[in-house]
Protein backbone atom coordinates (compact mmCIF):
# COMPACT_ATOMS: atom_id res chain seq x y z
CA UNK A 1 0.00 0.00 0.00
CA UNK A 2 1.40 3.55 -0.67
CA UNK A 3 2.63 5.66 1.96
CA UNK A 4 0.94 8.90 2.82
CA UNK A 5 4.90 10.37 2.32
CA UNK A 6 4.55 8.36 -0.89
CA UNK A 7 1.54 10.01 -2.04
CA UNK A 8 2.11 13.13 -1.05
CA UNK A 9 5.48 13.60 -3.17
CA UNK A 10 3.48 12.15 -5.91
CA UNK A 11 0.42 14.37 -5.90
CA UNK A 12 1.99 17.47 -4.60
CA UNK A 13 5.97 17.01 -6.18
CA UNK A 14 9.17 16.48 -4.65
CA UNK A 15 11.19 18.31 -1.67
CA UNK A 16 7.39 19.47 -0.12
CA UNK A 17 8.89 20.74 3.10
CA UNK A 18 7.83 18.64 6.43
CA UNK A 19 8.91 19.17 10.25
CA UNK A 20 11.24 16.05 11.47
CA UNK A 21 12.87 13.26 10.13
CA UNK A 22 10.19 11.30 10.72
CA UNK A 23 7.28 13.54 9.94
CA UNK A 24 4.00 13.47 11.97
CA UNK A 25 0.29 12.87 10.52
CA UNK A 26 -1.72 14.78 12.41
CA UNK A 27 -5.28 14.53 12.43
CA UNK A 28 -6.95 16.30 15.48
CA UNK A 29 -6.31 18.85 17.69
CA UNK A 30 -8.04 20.70 21.17
CA UNK A 31 -6.19 23.54 23.06
CA UNK A 32 -2.83 23.19 23.00
CA UNK A 33 -2.84 19.57 22.07
CA UNK A 34 -2.44 17.99 19.41
CA UNK A 35 -3.10 13.82 17.93
CA UNK A 36 -1.66 11.64 15.07
CA UNK A 37 -3.11 9.02 13.15
CA UNK A 38 -2.17 6.29 15.55
CA UNK A 39 -3.85 8.34 18.62
CA UNK A 40 -0.44 9.82 20.28
CA UNK A 41 -1.10 13.20 22.04
CA UNK A 42 1.77 15.67 21.72
CA UNK A 43 2.16 19.01 23.30
CA UNK A 44 1.59 21.99 20.64
CA UNK A 45 4.83 24.03 21.79
CA UNK A 46 5.30 25.30 18.16
CA UNK A 47 2.07 26.18 16.41
CA UNK A 48 0.78 30.01 16.24
CA UNK A 49 -1.78 29.66 13.24
CA UNK A 50 -4.20 28.25 16.11
CA UNK A 51 -3.96 31.28 18.02
CA UNK A 52 -6.17 30.93 20.64
CA UNK A 53 -5.68 27.64 20.58
CA UNK A 54 -6.78 24.55 18.80
CA UNK A 55 -10.12 24.03 17.31
CA UNK A 56 -11.26 26.95 20.21
CA UNK A 57 -14.98 26.80 20.16
CA UNK A 58 -15.58 30.21 19.46
CA UNK A 59 -13.88 30.64 16.07
CA UNK A 60 -15.42 27.37 14.91
CA UNK A 61 -19.61 28.77 16.14
CA UNK A 62 -18.34 32.11 14.06
CA UNK A 63 -16.95 30.92 10.61
CA UNK A 64 -20.19 28.11 10.70
CA UNK A 65 -22.48 30.62 11.51
CA UNK A 66 -21.35 32.76 8.46
CA UNK A 67 -20.31 30.46 6.45
CA UNK A 68 -24.71 29.07 7.09
CA UNK A 69 -25.70 32.88 6.61
CA UNK A 70 -23.36 34.65 3.41
CA UNK A 71 -20.21 33.73 2.04
CA UNK A 72 -18.93 36.04 -0.92
CA UNK A 73 -16.54 38.61 -1.68
CA UNK A 74 -16.15 42.52 -0.48
CA UNK A 75 -17.35 43.98 -3.70
CA UNK A 76 -21.02 44.36 -1.80
CA UNK A 77 -21.56 45.91 0.92
CA UNK A 78 -21.63 44.40 4.47
CA UNK A 79 -21.09 45.03 8.30
CA UNK A 80 -19.21 42.24 9.29
CA UNK A 81 -15.65 43.29 7.34
CA UNK A 82 -16.05 46.94 8.50
CA UNK A 83 -16.83 45.82 12.67
CA UNK A 84 -13.86 43.67 12.34
CA UNK A 85 -11.41 46.40 11.09
CA UNK A 86 -13.41 48.84 13.42
CA UNK A 87 -12.14 46.53 16.56
CA UNK A 88 -8.99 45.90 14.88
CA UNK A 89 -7.35 49.41 14.37
CA UNK A 90 -8.86 50.39 18.00
CA UNK A 91 -5.92 48.39 19.04
CA UNK A 92 -3.06 50.28 17.42
CA UNK A 93 -1.90 54.06 17.91
CA UNK A 94 -2.76 57.68 15.71
CA UNK A 95 -2.58 57.48 12.72
CA UNK A 96 -2.81 53.68 12.24
CA UNK A 97 -6.48 53.56 11.62
CA UNK A 98 -7.12 52.38 8.16
CA UNK A 99 -6.85 48.58 7.06
CA UNK A 100 -6.66 46.34 3.80
CA UNK A 101 -7.20 42.47 4.58
CA UNK A 102 -5.43 39.71 2.59
CA UNK A 103 -5.49 36.12 2.72
CA UNK A 104 -1.39 35.98 3.81
CA UNK A 105 0.76 37.13 5.28
CA UNK A 106 2.83 36.84 2.16
CA UNK A 107 -0.15 39.09 0.40
CA UNK A 108 0.05 41.52 3.16
CA UNK A 109 4.14 41.73 3.00
CA UNK A 110 3.21 42.45 -0.76
CA UNK A 111 0.75 44.90 -0.65
CA UNK A 112 2.77 46.75 2.05
CA UNK A 113 5.67 46.88 -0.21
CA UNK A 114 4.00 48.74 -2.98
CA UNK A 115 1.99 50.76 -0.47
CA UNK A 116 5.18 52.33 0.71
CA UNK A 117 6.59 52.50 -3.06
CA UNK A 118 3.26 54.49 -3.88
CA UNK A 119 3.50 56.78 -0.71
CA UNK A 120 7.10 57.46 -1.24
CA UNK A 121 7.91 57.46 -4.84
CA UNK A 122 10.49 55.11 -4.32
CA UNK A 123 11.37 51.44 -4.96
CA UNK A 124 14.25 50.64 -2.35
CA UNK A 125 13.52 48.47 0.38
CA UNK A 126 15.78 47.14 2.92
CA UNK A 127 15.62 43.97 5.00
CA UNK A 128 17.97 41.85 7.07
CA UNK A 129 20.10 38.94 5.99
CA UNK A 130 18.62 36.72 7.42
CA UNK A 131 14.63 37.21 8.03
CA UNK A 132 11.51 35.34 5.79
CA UNK A 133 8.53 37.89 4.97
CA UNK A 134 6.63 35.65 2.48
CA UNK A 135 7.01 34.25 -1.44
CA UNK A 136 5.35 36.08 -3.33
CA UNK A 137 7.64 37.17 -6.44
CA UNK A 138 8.27 40.73 -4.87
CA UNK A 139 8.46 39.78 -1.43
CA UNK A 140 10.87 36.41 -1.92
CA UNK A 141 13.63 39.13 -2.99
CA UNK A 142 13.87 39.63 0.81
CA UNK A 143 15.25 36.13 1.50
CA UNK A 144 18.76 35.45 1.31
CA UNK A 145 17.79 31.76 2.11
CA UNK A 146 17.80 30.96 -1.90
CA UNK A 147 18.97 33.61 -4.45
CA UNK A 148 16.07 34.04 -7.08
CA UNK A 149 16.21 33.48 -10.11
CA UNK A 150 18.55 36.11 -12.24
CA UNK A 151 19.77 37.14 -8.28
CA UNK A 152 18.59 39.63 -6.07
CA UNK A 153 16.22 42.71 -7.48
CA UNK A 154 19.15 45.83 -7.90
CA UNK A 155 16.21 48.21 -5.78
CA UNK A 156 17.25 45.60 -2.91
CA UNK A 157 19.63 45.92 0.01
CA UNK A 158 20.21 43.42 3.39
CA UNK A 159 21.76 44.66 6.57
CA UNK A 160 23.34 42.06 9.01
CA UNK A 161 20.63 40.32 11.07
CA UNK A 162 20.81 41.29 14.81
CA UNK A 163 22.98 39.18 17.42
CA UNK A 164 22.97 39.41 21.05
CA UNK A 165 25.66 36.98 21.80
CA UNK A 166 28.24 38.34 19.43
CA UNK A 167 29.48 41.61 18.55
CA UNK A 168 28.56 43.98 18.26
CA UNK A 169 25.65 42.67 20.35
CA UNK A 170 22.38 43.49 19.94
CA UNK A 171 21.49 44.18 23.62
CA UNK A 172 24.16 47.08 23.79
CA UNK A 173 24.29 50.38 22.65
CA UNK A 174 27.07 49.44 20.33
CA UNK A 175 24.72 47.13 18.84
CA UNK A 176 21.93 49.57 18.35
CA UNK A 177 24.65 51.98 16.40
CA UNK A 178 25.74 49.27 14.53
CA UNK A 179 22.01 48.64 13.15
CA UNK A 180 21.49 52.28 12.53
CA UNK A 181 24.26 52.08 10.72
CA UNK A 182 24.24 49.84 8.35
CA UNK A 183 20.20 51.00 7.57
CA UNK A 184 21.49 54.16 6.67
CA UNK A 185 24.45 52.90 4.58
CA UNK A 186 21.84 50.79 2.61
CA UNK A 187 19.63 54.10 2.57
CA UNK A 188 23.03 55.78 1.06
CA UNK A 189 23.61 52.98 -1.44
CA UNK A 190 19.70 53.30 -2.27
CA UNK A 191 19.42 57.38 -2.80
CA UNK A 192 23.28 56.78 -5.13
CA UNK A 193 21.20 54.18 -7.34
CA UNK A 194 18.80 55.76 -8.00
CA UNK A 195 16.17 53.96 -6.57
CA UNK A 196 15.23 56.01 -3.23
CA UNK A 197 14.55 54.30 0.22
CA UNK A 198 10.64 53.25 0.03
CA UNK A 199 10.61 50.99 3.35
CA UNK A 200 12.73 48.98 6.03
CA UNK A 201 10.84 46.12 6.43
CA UNK A 202 11.09 43.85 9.83
CA UNK A 203 9.65 41.82 12.34
CA UNK A 204 9.43 44.31 15.36
CA UNK A 205 10.72 40.99 17.03
CA UNK A 206 13.69 39.71 15.09
CA UNK A 207 12.04 35.86 14.99
CA UNK A 208 13.28 34.76 11.97
CA UNK A 209 16.82 35.88 13.13
CA UNK A 210 16.38 34.11 16.56
CA UNK A 211 14.58 36.58 18.40
CA UNK A 212 17.65 38.59 19.76
CA UNK A 213 17.72 40.49 23.22
CA UNK A 214 17.35 44.16 21.97
CA UNK A 215 18.57 47.39 23.66
CA UNK A 216 14.41 49.09 24.45
CA UNK A 217 15.08 51.47 21.75
CA UNK A 218 17.14 49.33 19.19
CA UNK A 219 14.90 50.48 16.08
CA UNK A 220 14.26 53.76 16.79
CA UNK A 221 17.69 55.43 15.63
CA UNK A 222 17.43 52.60 12.64
CA UNK A 223 13.66 54.33 11.55
CA UNK A 224 14.72 57.40 11.93
CA UNK A 225 17.62 56.93 9.57
CA UNK A 226 14.63 55.73 7.24
CA UNK A 227 12.40 58.08 7.20
CA UNK A 228 15.54 60.85 6.75
CA UNK A 229 15.80 59.88 3.28
CA UNK A 230 11.86 60.26 2.54
CA UNK A 231 11.19 56.38 3.37
CA UNK A 232 8.84 54.21 5.47
CA UNK A 233 9.06 51.40 8.68
CA UNK A 234 7.37 48.22 7.80
CA UNK A 235 6.30 46.21 10.71
CA UNK A 236 5.57 42.62 9.71
CA UNK A 237 3.82 41.40 13.15
CA UNK A 238 2.92 38.09 11.51
CA UNK A 239 4.67 36.50 14.12
CA UNK A 240 5.08 38.59 17.04
CA UNK A 241 1.58 40.42 16.98
CA UNK A 242 -1.98 39.26 18.51
CA UNK A 243 -0.10 39.26 21.94
CA UNK A 244 2.18 37.10 21.29
CA UNK A 245 5.31 38.56 23.17
CA UNK A 246 3.02 39.16 26.29
CA UNK A 247 3.34 42.87 27.01
CA UNK A 248 0.87 44.13 24.68
CA UNK A 249 -1.49 43.16 21.38
CA UNK A 250 1.89 44.39 19.03
CA UNK A 251 5.33 43.52 18.93
CA UNK A 252 6.28 47.03 18.12
CA UNK A 253 5.01 48.58 21.19
CA UNK A 254 7.63 46.40 22.80
CA UNK A 255 10.37 47.96 20.40
CA UNK A 256 8.86 51.19 21.45
CA UNK A 257 8.58 52.29 17.89
CA UNK A 258 5.15 53.24 15.90
CA UNK A 259 5.39 52.35 12.51
CA UNK A 260 4.05 53.41 9.06
CA UNK A 261 2.58 50.55 7.92
CA UNK A 262 1.99 47.10 9.91
CA UNK A 263 1.47 43.75 8.68
CA UNK A 264 -0.96 40.95 9.68
CA UNK A 265 -0.97 37.03 9.19
CA UNK A 266 -1.00 33.10 10.73
CA UNK A 267 -3.05 33.89 13.47
CA UNK A 268 -5.21 36.21 12.45
CA UNK A 269 -8.15 33.85 12.01
CA UNK A 270 -7.10 31.22 14.43
CA UNK A 271 -6.88 28.93 10.98
CA UNK A 272 -9.12 30.36 8.89
CA UNK A 273 -7.01 32.18 6.11
CA UNK A 274 -7.07 35.67 6.92
CA UNK A 275 -4.30 38.46 6.78
CA UNK A 276 -4.17 42.16 6.72
CA UNK A 277 -2.47 45.54 6.06
CA UNK A 278 -2.84 48.37 8.59
CA UNK A 279 -1.92 51.66 8.22
CA UNK A 280 -2.69 55.26 7.89
CA UNK A 281 -5.62 57.03 5.96
CA UNK A 282 -2.71 59.01 4.02
CA UNK A 283 -1.06 55.77 2.91
CA UNK A 284 -3.99 53.45 2.18
CA UNK A 285 -5.49 56.67 0.09
CA UNK A 286 -1.88 57.01 -1.92
CA UNK A 287 -2.26 53.11 -2.28
CA UNK A 288 -5.78 53.39 -3.37
CA UNK A 289 -4.64 55.98 -6.02
CA UNK A 290 -1.97 54.11 -7.54
CA UNK A 291 -2.78 50.41 -7.66
CA UNK A 292 -5.78 49.13 -8.77
CA UNK A 293 -5.72 46.13 -5.92
CA UNK A 294 -9.16 43.64 -5.34
CA UNK A 295 -8.24 40.44 -4.17
CA UNK A 296 -11.62 38.30 -4.02
CA UNK A 297 -11.27 36.38 -0.71
CA UNK A 298 -9.54 38.64 1.00
CA UNK A 299 -12.28 40.65 3.70
CA UNK A 300 -15.26 37.91 3.06
CA UNK A 301 -17.90 37.69 5.32
CA UNK A 302 -16.72 34.22 7.24
CA UNK A 303 -12.86 35.86 7.22
CA UNK A 304 -13.81 38.50 9.17
CA UNK A 305 -16.04 37.25 11.42
CA UNK A 306 -13.35 34.42 12.02
CA UNK A 307 -10.43 37.16 12.90
CA UNK A 308 -13.34 39.15 14.96
CA UNK A 309 -13.72 35.75 17.26
CA UNK A 310 -9.97 35.52 18.05
CA UNK A 311 -10.05 38.85 18.47
CA UNK A 312 -12.72 38.60 21.44
CA UNK A 313 -11.31 35.32 22.83
CA UNK A 314 -7.77 36.96 23.58
CA UNK A 315 -9.70 39.81 25.32
CA UNK A 316 -12.28 37.35 27.19
CA UNK A 317 -9.73 35.28 28.31
CA UNK A 318 -7.04 37.40 28.90
CA UNK A 319 -4.90 35.55 26.83
CA UNK A 320 -1.92 38.25 26.49
CA UNK A 321 -1.84 38.32 30.56
CA UNK A 322 -1.27 34.48 30.45
CA UNK A 323 1.56 34.83 27.59
CA UNK A 324 3.21 37.07 29.91
CA UNK A 325 2.76 35.32 33.10
CA UNK A 326 3.20 31.84 31.59
CA UNK A 327 6.67 33.26 29.43
CA UNK A 328 7.91 34.29 32.51
CA UNK A 329 7.73 31.32 34.63
CA UNK A 330 8.80 29.10 31.59
CA UNK A 331 12.00 30.91 30.89
CA UNK A 332 12.65 30.73 34.38
CA UNK A 333 12.28 27.25 33.86
CA UNK A 334 14.76 27.46 31.02
CA UNK A 335 17.16 29.31 33.50
CA UNK A 336 17.30 26.63 35.81
CA UNK A 337 17.97 23.87 33.09
CA UNK A 338 20.97 26.01 31.81
CA UNK A 339 22.72 25.71 35.11
CA UNK A 340 22.26 21.57 34.78
CA UNK A 341 22.78 21.77 31.46
CA UNK A 342 25.72 24.13 29.84
CA UNK A 343 24.95 23.56 26.52
CA UNK A 344 22.54 26.00 26.90
CA UNK A 345 24.12 29.28 26.06
CA UNK A 346 21.10 31.37 25.83
CA UNK A 347 17.63 31.92 27.56
CA UNK A 348 15.55 34.38 25.94
CA UNK A 349 12.18 35.73 24.09
CA UNK A 350 8.97 37.55 25.21
CA UNK A 351 5.25 35.83 26.41
CA UNK A 352 4.77 32.88 24.74
CA UNK A 353 7.75 32.75 21.80
CA UNK A 354 10.66 31.92 23.56
CA UNK A 355 13.95 28.92 23.94
CA UNK A 356 17.11 28.80 24.31
CA UNK A 357 20.40 28.92 22.10
CA UNK A 358 22.33 26.09 22.05
CA UNK A 359 26.42 26.48 22.29
CA UNK A 360 29.10 23.94 22.67
CA UNK A 361 30.71 24.65 25.52
CA UNK A 362 28.71 28.40 25.91
CA UNK A 363 31.46 29.71 23.34
CA UNK A 364 29.26 31.92 21.03
CA UNK A 365 31.83 30.96 18.09
CA UNK A 366 30.41 27.11 18.49
CA UNK A 367 26.85 27.26 17.55
CA UNK A 368 25.76 23.53 18.44
CA UNK A 369 23.46 23.35 15.25
CA UNK A 370 23.24 19.76 14.53
CA UNK A 371 22.72 19.39 18.30
CA UNK A 372 20.01 21.17 18.19
CA UNK A 373 18.25 19.75 15.45
CA UNK A 374 18.99 16.49 17.26
CA UNK A 375 16.93 17.78 20.30
CA UNK A 376 13.87 18.89 18.28
CA UNK A 377 13.96 15.55 17.09
CA UNK A 378 13.93 13.86 20.98
CA UNK A 379 11.88 16.17 21.69
CA UNK A 380 9.06 14.92 19.04
CA UNK A 381 9.99 11.73 19.90
CA UNK A 382 8.72 12.59 23.23
CA UNK A 383 5.30 13.94 22.75
CA UNK A 384 6.46 17.98 22.53
CA UNK A 385 6.23 19.03 19.54
CA UNK A 386 9.01 22.78 18.85
CA UNK A 387 11.49 23.62 16.23
CA UNK A 388 14.33 25.39 15.77
CA UNK A 389 15.81 28.54 13.98
CA UNK A 390 17.93 31.94 14.06
CA UNK A 391 21.01 32.83 12.28
CA UNK A 392 23.08 29.55 12.90
CA UNK A 393 19.83 27.47 13.62
CA UNK A 394 20.94 26.32 17.08
CA UNK A 395 18.29 28.28 19.00
CA UNK A 396 14.86 26.40 19.68
CA UNK A 397 11.76 28.08 18.54
CA UNK A 398 9.14 27.31 21.45
CA UNK A 399 6.09 29.40 20.32
CA UNK A 400 2.85 27.24 21.60
CA UNK A 401 -1.00 28.80 21.57
CA UNK A 402 -1.88 31.50 23.68
CA UNK A 403 -3.59 29.31 26.44
CA UNK A 404 -0.24 27.47 27.46
CA UNK A 405 -0.25 26.82 30.69
CA UNK A 406 2.46 26.58 33.36
CA UNK A 407 1.60 22.91 34.44
CA UNK A 408 1.82 22.88 29.98
CA UNK A 409 5.04 24.56 30.91
CA UNK A 410 5.94 22.31 33.57
CA UNK A 411 5.59 19.78 31.03
CA UNK A 412 7.67 20.84 28.55
CA UNK A 413 10.73 21.64 30.46
CA UNK A 414 10.40 17.70 32.22
CA UNK A 415 10.70 16.81 29.16
CA UNK A 416 13.04 18.54 27.62
CA UNK A 417 15.34 18.45 31.13
CA UNK A 418 15.43 14.29 29.95
CA UNK A 419 16.31 14.93 26.55
CA UNK A 420 19.60 17.33 27.16
CA UNK A 421 20.37 14.61 29.78
CA UNK A 422 20.35 11.55 27.41
CA UNK A 423 21.36 13.50 24.14
CA UNK A 424 25.73 14.94 24.23
CA UNK A 425 26.97 17.90 22.21
CA UNK A 426 29.03 17.23 19.57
Amino acid sequence: MESIAARRQRLLGPNLPTFYDEPVHLVRGEGVWVWDADGRRYLDCYNNVPHVGHAHPAVVAAVAEQTAKLATHSRYLDETLLDYVEALVATFASPLDCALLTCSGSEANDVALRMAQAATGSTGVIATDHTYHGNTALVSQLSKAKTPIGGHAANVRHVPAPDCLREPRSDSADGEAAFATAVRAACEDLRRSGHGVAALIVCPYFANEGFPTLTPGFLQAAAAAVRDFGGLLIADEVQSGFGRTGESLWGHDRANVLPDIVTLGKPMGNGYPVAGVVTSADIMGEFRERYRYFNTFAGNPVAASAAHAVLRVLDEERLVENADSVGNYARAGLRELQRRHPVIGNVRGSGLFFGAEMLIDGDPARPATEFTARVAEAMRANGVLLNRLGIHYNTLKIRPPMPFSRANADRLLETLDRVLGELAPA
